[in-house]
């Protein structure tokens, strides 16, 4: 995948594996480094008190981040800085704002619309548990209007300040034509949470998305070992999260962006071998007479969902490579029931209605081979194996009941 010409600096294109390697490092080289440096520091000194007024001055006026020195660790700090450049390089943006966790960007996003009088939310679920919850609840203040695709245009109102979609979806995978979408939103942000595919495997703002976010927990730091969470965007809009961050402080701490950028420089590779594990894992599942349906994408990604005949609950108890864990996008595989974890927050009857059933688990394929996951899976799934006609249900792009496919 070939990049576009970067609007600030006029570089020409370089290719996306190139991209996640060299983007927010460039200057590395001509300081003697080849690593990047972690900066620490909460403050920073300065003897210009009238220049720090004037920087201070500028950042409450636009939330652009203050030309020269850091100021104070809230405001920004280098280390964030470089992997929130590199994010918004492989997304496509202009900028990105990176927080403590994925629901801190989400928040940040929410309250940034609130703050302008526009507290309604049109969404389509699936959506992450704890996503779907924080709309439901009101946490916020923000009051949300669930609808499908097809009815994004006629659930828009007056004060609308976002539209949200996840495709693929937490834990369904089901897929939805964001291109469509942003055309129904007309000039209502659309916020995409592309976790799951990742800019290897899709780029939402070239499809109309004004908003990008990612829990960077998952692929982007891919290790199991940063909670984090980044929204790419506009500059404006930027400047808006950048000014919610510093008032509330939902800050990255810099060796989370430091491992965030470390991270971001094998996610193409990452991304594309775990795929092509969990491709083959989906088609073996599918052929098997014990799983009832197998949820895969049609873009593809590491994460399959499959539903048993039998009891989940004894996949989870009985895997021995794969980790029974809630999270996903490590270098492990992980497996979890959704139900009961990470969408036991979501009301059971609106989690049916999504596609969630009592029955499905969700596995985030890591880079073991193929093998010796299909042993664990093979041993671990309930019920006697015999011959039965099964398929492989790709999701569809607009429904959450699209036909199966043959495998």
């Amino acid at each position: 995948m070939d990049m576009d010409m970067d609007m600030n600096t006029g570089t020409a294109p370089r290719a996306l594996a190139t991209e996640a390697v060299h983007a927010g490092r460039d200057d590395l080289a001509r300081q003697g480094l080849h690593a990047p440096p972690i900066d620490l520091s909460t403050t920073y000194p300065s003897y210009d008190s009238r220049g720090e007024a004037a920087r201070i001055d500028a950042f409450a006026a636009t939330g652009s981040e203050p030309d020269g020195p850091p100021v104070y660790g809230r405001l920004g700090n280098p280390t964030v800085a470089r992997f929130e450049t590199a994010l918004a390089r492989l997304e496509g943006t202009e900028a990105a704002v990176a927080f403590a966790s994925g629901m801190a960007a989400l928040s940040a996003a929410l309250l940034v619309r609130a703050s302008m009088g526009l507290r309604h939310v049109v969404a389509v679920r699936p959506l992450y548990g704890c996503s779907d919850h924080l709309l439901t609840a009101g946490l916020l203040g923000s009051e949300v209007t669930w609808t499908d695709p097809a009815g994004i245009a006629d659930a828009l109102r007056p004060d609308t300040g976002l539209v949200m979609v996840e495709s693929p979806a937490n834990p369904t995978l089901a897929e939805v034509d964001l291109r469509a979408v942003a055309h129904a939103c007309g000039s209502v942000p659309l916020l995409v949470d592309n976790t799951f595919a990742t800019p290897v495997l899709q780029r939402p703002a070239e499809q109309g998305a004004r908003l990008v976010l990612h829990s960077a927990t998952k692929y982007l730091g891919g290790h199991g070992d940063v909670l984090a969470g980044v929204i790419a965007c506009d500059e404006e809009f930027a400047g808006r999260l950048r000014q919610v961050r510093f008032a509330t402080g939902g800050v990255l701490h810099p060796l989370a962006g430091y491992l965030l950028l470390r991270g971001l420089s094998t996610l193409p590779v990452r991304v594309r071998a775990a795929s092509a594990t969990a491709a083959e894992l989906a088609r073996r599942l599918a052929a098997d007479p014990r799983v009832a349906r197998v949820h895969y994408p049609r873009i593809g990604g590491a994460m399959v969902s499959f539903e048993v005949h039998g009891d989940p609950h004894e996949v989870i108890a009985g895997v021995r490579l794969i980790t029974p864990a809630v999270s996903l996008g490590s270098v492990d595989t992980l497996i979890q029931h959704p139900a009961s974890i990470s969408h036991r927050i979501v009301d059971a009857d609106d989690r049916r209605d999504a596609g969630v059933s009592d029955r499905l688990l969700r596995m985030s394929v890591g880079l073991e081979d193929v093998e010796d996951l299909w042993r664990d899976l093979d041993r671990s799934l309930p019920g006697a194996r015999g011959c039965a006609d099964m398929r492989l249900r790709r999701v569809g792009a607009t429904s959450h009941s699209a036909p199966a496919l043959a495998d």
